[in-house]
């Protein structure tokens, strides 16, 4: 709610790298979930993806960044429920050396955590890309209607 975001959210798999698939670009505004592993709420960590911009503006998670450990996150699902988890912490990690265990893996085995994953660092022209991910790590603190 801090950031105001309220986007849809869309099912997605692998790319070709092995990363999880953004949504298209045409789609700024929506939020891709990593179909084959955990719903939010449920034991594990379930992971979503946005883009940061795009071409010519800013898309779903620009600001995701700025969230702050505390803060709370709300993702609707689709038993009519609503997952809400607490923000623990916000890291930016290179894509050199990028740790997939850091990024996506459990801190606390057994409990319901929740990623959300998009571009940080700079954006490298050379290469098309952003240097780093930005990573929010967050627990699940409560469901409801």
């Amino acid at each position: 709610p801090g950031l105001d975001i309220d986007a849809p959210v869309v099912a997605r798999g692998l790319d070709a790298e092995g990363a999880i698939e953004p949504p298209p670009f045409d789609q700024p505004g929506t939020v891709g979930w990593y179909a084959a592993g955990v719903a939010p709420g449920a034991a594990g960590t379930a992971l979503m993806v946005g883009h940061v911009d795009t071409e010519t503006r800013p898309a779903v998670f620009y600001r995701l960044s700025s969230i702050e450990p505390g803060q709370t996150i709300r993702v609707a699902r689709d038993d009519a429920e609503v997952a809400e988890f607490t923000v623990d912490d916000v890291q930016v990690l290179t894509r050199d050396g990028f740790d997939a265990q850091q990024a996506y893996g459990p801190r606390d085995t057994g409990r319901s955590e929740l990623r959300l994953i998009t571009c940080g660092g700079t954006f490298d022209q050379t290469t098309d890309r952003y240097t780093a991910n930005v990573v929010v790590s967050a627990y699940l603190t409560g469901t409801g209607p």
